[in-house]
């Protein structure tokens, strides 16, 4: 099976030079806020999909597990480290459009700051769909084209590319900023029905970031976010969706055991037998180290 490319983080230090030293405690906070707002308050097992080194991690304390997807290995490692051991959570390395888990496995997921990787958008939110049960939450954020300083640097003729089309725009390899109109399209086409939206980093300015309080700035943020089911003009988008009904939507069991895992090969169902699960159709093997499943084919 033919998918697009994959963005990789493997062996990046972005936990660090992005987010802890390079200047973003304001566009984190005005996240967590949105997060809180958008949260259900309990839930039974969470997808995180792109967690990275486990950044949004600890902010998903209404639900009972968590699984922590990322393509990178490395980040993976470093979310291990950052959330410790824990029953609580699963750390699975897996390419976002050929997810290695059955059909309703989670009743949550999360998309943060991963949909901009994105060459295909809908193919990737089918996925989703599929390891999601009936009215289960997802959160998702996207890249948003149609904002306030794309709109002046084409009217002043500082960008080539139009803010107002529906078309993404591919702004540096496989960096992709959306249309709000065409995300509500790939999100019906999915089967997700979007309940909310806010609109985030509103004042992503380095000289108001350095001369208000992030905790201000946050927090004025979060009132203009308000707005966002009305009009989306900034930067970050974040939307709250519940799924539609599909005609297919029920665990695989095998020998009255739930089987969590499949095989991203070739679709079957697999049975939870580390150091090393092996798909009994395909035989494909998907080996365990160190806690973390390794399901990417192309990475062997």
């Amino acid at each position: 099976m033919t998918t697009p490319p994959v963005c990789s983080y493997e062996g990046s230090d972005y936990q660090s030079s992005f987010w802890e030293k390079g200047g973003r405690a304001y566009e984190d906070a005005c996240e967590a806020i949105a997060l809180k707002k958008l949260l259900p308050k309990s839930g039974k097992h969470l997808l995180e999909l792109g967690a990275g080194a486990g950044r949004n991690t600890p902010r998903y304390q209404g639900y009972d597990k968590i699984t922590l997807l990322d393509y990178s290995r490395t980040q993976l490692e470093q979310a291990k480290l950052r959330l410790g051991d824990s029953d609580r959570y699963r750390f699975v390395a897996a390419d976002v459009y050929r997810l290695p888990f059955v059909e309703g496995a989670f009743d949550g997921a999360t998309m943060i700051r991963v949909l901009h990787h994105m060459a295909d958008p809908l193919a990737a939110l089918r996925q989703v769909r599929h390891v999601l049960s009936s009215n289960a939450i997802f959160i998702l954020e996207y890249s948003n084209k149609h904002h306030l300083n794309s709109m002046l640097r084409y009217l002043f003729r500082k960008q080539d590319w139009s803010p107002y089309t529906h078309d993404a725009v591919e702004y540096l390899p496989l960096n992709f900023d959306f249309h709000p109109s065409a995300i509500r399209k790939h999100m019906q086409d999915a089967g997700f029905s979007i309940d909310r939206t806010i609109t985030v980093s509103h004042f992503r300015l380095a000289f108001l970031k350095r001369v208000i309080p992030t905790g201000l700035l946050a927090f004025l943020d979060s009132l203009a976010g308000l707005t966002g089911n009305f009009w989306q003009l900034t930067p970050s988008v974040f939307t709250r969706s519940t799924t539609l009904a599909l005609e297919k939507n029920a665990p695989v069991f095998r020998k009255n055991t739930f089987s969590f895992y499949k095989c991203p090969a070739c679709q079957t169902a697999l049975e939870d037998t580390p150091p090393m699960l092996k798909c009994g159709k395909c035989g494909q093997t998907y080996p365990v180290v160190d806690g973390i499943y390794d399901f990417r084919l192309d990475v062997k």
